[in-house]
């Protein structure tokens, strides 16, 4: 007979072996279901919209996007595709420049939209640099790690559908085999409008054609993706390497060297971006943000690729250090601005160019290349002479002030902005913003201001706010300086030429008396980036050099002092603060309306005179409002409504480009 201890002991063991073969099972099931969860995980809002059919009607209303949210939430409908549904029964439209201009946005945005439509761009003054951005990619080292560990994702997910739903990974095979737009995958028909719009950044041969073999099966694509990344960080490491530095290169060379590397074909690249798109669409990734970066890689790879040819529209410039950080980086830089807009002005009839600082206007036809219909810039219609510009080039010592690089650190330039600014607090009520050429540049006159004792002095007529890089930090600073001018108390506010308080913010009423521009915003001119743009507007459009970069710091310091004006009632001053501006190179660039209220007697004035002209005006705009006046100047109801009612039998303008 068996001994029963060995007997009991053989039992227990093949009992725990069972129980550890259950919690590997339930530990696989449960590591499958979660996965298949992030992948495929449903959203009740969705159903319920898709459920719903033809019923997700909305009525007739102004919607912004808290209402729409409140609204799907009742419903238990997807806000955003009811939004996306909603866009094709709307009148009027009112969103981002991205919308229209970027074509992976507007793919799913404005493709919809009839060419009858008329597009407006407000504000376009920065629509040159917005149309550039949307075709720009920039990859950093830490983005490239990402875009690997993407990878390892999505190889890990297709191994899973492979096992689970097969059919669904061969029924994508089947649909690239027969061309990206018959079988729905780029939504959009190159034979009507809306496909024009991602024409730009695809290709015929992309948006007409097969996808190539070697990267129709999902595996072979991804190992294909993985070849170009490492090309990439192979890159970035000679570039960070002590013998490496800056270099730029043409697309074409950038392409003949990845080829040369890694083997791989041109064409493939091309497919890249709307090949990585539907491997997506056919896993069910339900967070798209965590593939940012992966994407970024692909539109890089596939705008090289479309641009290696012909003419260099782009320049890809890699540096060891970019945007200040610590990380070497790469950049696909377009240099083209109008590669963005060509498709809205060939799919639609009228478009509608216009902002209070698009100044001078001949420019914006060169940039974006257009012919316009009407090309027109307006007086501001006012009843009394409600803004007061200055141009102040010399100091109470007489001594000249500007921000040019070869006197910004001169003692005397920096006191005499300070006695300036003391002596605008002590003059002007309620609120004064001030804005410098760049952050460093503010940071330091700051610093020099305390030590003289100038900052102390201002605190005492004003408290003191300044803008940071940090949002949270500035619109803290931007709260408590309109409860300072709010309570009596005054304040001052240094902020930054091309900054978050230059373009986006209102100083109206008392909250903006006066602003001071301290020198000419230009760019920076030693910007890789910008050195490549300015040879290209150069040698293609004949643009001179100094000629756009006078054209973008006059339309930057336009947009800033222009925060001061904001109504018909509103009242305020403009004090241009360097030499540089009394020339007349400068000041004709500025838009029509401040030219019409700048007289030759406001020019070239010491601190001195210019405050005795800030009192002046203070005191008449202290006067109570003529209403006679003002309604000489306002359209009543009854007129608006007769102007709605006009029959208006005119064609639709090609393009418009105006200035309001």
């Amino acid at each position: 007979g068996r001994d029963p201890t060995n007997t009991t002991q053989e039992q227990q063991q093949q009992e725990q072996q069972q129980q550890q073969q259950t919690q590997q099972q339930q530990s696989s099931s449960s590591s499958s279901s979660s996965q298949q969860q992030s992948f495929g995980e449903s959203c009740r809002y969705f159903d319920g919209f898709r459920a719903a059919g033809e019923a997700t009607s909305m009525p007739s209303g102004v919607y912004d996007i808290e209402e729409l949210k409140k609204w799907g939430k009742d419903k238990n409908w997807c806000p955003y595709y009811l939004t996306r549904q909603a866009i094709n029964h709307a009148s009027v439209l009112v969103f981002n420049y991205q919308y229209m201009l970027d074509p992976k946005v507007a793919k799913m945005v404005s493709k919809e939209l009839e060419s009858e439509s008329i597009i407006v761009f407000d504000e376009a003054h920065n629509i040159d640099s917005v149309c550039i951005e949307a075709f720009s990619v920039t990859l950093q080292s830490r983005h490239l790690e990402q875009a690997t560990r993407s990878l390892g994702r999505l190889s890990g997910e297709i191994n899973r559908v492979k096992a689970s739903d097969g059919a669904r990974l061969q029924a994508e095979y089947r649909n690239l085999v027969s061309g990206l737009v018959d079988r729905g995958l780029l939504d959009s028909n190159p034979s009507e409008g809306a496909g024009e719009l991602a024409s730009n950044v695809l290709g015929p041969d992309v948006i007409e054609e097969a996808v190539p073999g070697n990267i129709r099966r999902a595996e072979h694509f991804v190992a294909f993706l993985r070849k170009v990344v490492e090309h990439l960080k192979a890159r970035l490491r000679t570039v960070a390497s002590p013998t490496g530095g800056v270099t730029s290169e043409t697309p074409l060379a950038f392409l003949h060297r990845m080829i040369t590397t890694t083997s791989l074909e041109a064409k493939p690249l091309k497919f890249a971006h709307s090949r990585l798109s539907s491997l997506l669409r056919t896993l069910q990734v339900p967070n798209l943000d965590d593939f940012n970066a992966l994407c970024d890689v692909a539109d890089f790879a596939s705008l090289v690729a479309t641009y290696s040819e012909g003419l260099p529209r782009f320049a890809i410039i890699m540096e060891p250090t970019i945007a200040g950080g610590p990380n070497p980086g790469i950049q696909l830089a377009c240099l083209d601005s109008s590669l963005a807009i060509a498709p809205l002005f060939k799919r639609f009839g009228s478009v509608v160019i216009t902002s209070g600082t698009l100044s001078p206007l001949d420019l914006y036809p060169k940039l974006l290349q257009f012919e316009p219909c009407i090309l027109e810039s307006f007086n501001m219609s006012t009843f009394r002479p409600c803004i007061h510009p200055l141009v102040i080039t010399r100091g109470s010592d007489q001594l000249p002030v500007s921000t040019k690089f070869q006197d910004r650190g001169d003692m005397g330039v920096v006191r005499n902005y300070g006695t300036m600014m003391v002596e605008l607090c002590r003059t002007i009520p309620d609120g004064i913003v001030a804005f410098f050429t760049s952050y460093s540049y503010m940071e330091s006159i700051i610093s020099e201001w305390d030590g003289m004792g100038i900052m102390r002095q201002l605190t005492k007529t004003k408290l003191v706010f300044i803008e940071t890089k940090d949002v949270v930090e500035t619109t803290l600073a931007l709260e408590n300086f309109r409860r300072a001018c709010d309570s009596g108390r005054g304040a001052v506010f240094l902020s930054v030429a091309r900054g978050k308080v230059s373009e986006g913010i209102n100083f109206d009423r008392h909250y903006g008396r006066a602003v001071i521009m301290f020198g000419v915003p230009f760019q920076y001119t030693l910007s890789h980036i910008l050195r490549a743009r300015l040879e290209y507007l150069q040698t293609q459009y004949q643009i001179r050099e100094q000629d756009f970069l006078n054209f973008d710091a006059l339309r930057q310091a336009s947009q800033c002092v222009g925060r001061v004006i904001r109504s018909k009632i509103d009242y305020g001053l403009m004090i241009f603060a360097d030499t540089r501006y009394n020339r007349h190179d400068k000041r004709t660039k500025l838009p029509k309306w401040i030219l019409q209220f700048l007289g030759d007697g406001q020019l070239n004035l010491s601190t001195d005179t210019a405050i005795g002209q800030v009192k002046h005006f203070l005191r008449i705009m202290a006067q109570p409002v003529d209403q006679n006046s003002l309604k000489e100047v306002l359209l009543t109801v009854e007129e608006v409504e007769s102007m709605l009612r006009c029959d208006n039998n005119d064609a639709p303008l090609p393009i418009a480009a105006a200035e309001s």
